[in-house]
């Protein structure tokens, strides 16, 4: 009984060490991600649809579009002044995050 109970502790030592990992790496993908925008300064504002992060910018020439496909993105579409990268999941994070930031 005392070796299942020190695997199920040791599991979930893993899992939460795993977890926590994830989760600053997320946050540096998406400083990644804007720096990749042009920095903060260049985007004007962002929004989401689903799997869609959409973010306006004040200069689309300085995004650069192949670091964010090899960030994860599975397509950008640029229209106007405007990205639309589809992210998958994430899309509702990031825009909370950026709008944290540009605050």
């Amino acid at each position: 009984m005392l070796k299942y109970i020190i695997i199920v502790v040791i599991f979930l030592i893993i899992l939460l060490a795993v977890l926590k990992s994830t989760k600053k790496d997320a946050h540096l993908e998406i400083n990644k991600l804007i720096d990749y925008l042009g920095g903060k300064d260049n985007i004007v504002s962002s929004d989401y649809n689903l799997s869609r992060f959409v973010v306006t910018l004040r200069d689309t020439t300085k995004a650069n579009k192949e670091a964010i496909q090899k960030l994860g993105a599975k397509g950008i579409v640029e229209i106007d002044n405007q990205l639309k990268i589809i992210l998958g999941n994430n899309s509702k994070q990031l825009k909370k995050y950026i709008d944290d930031i540009k605050r």
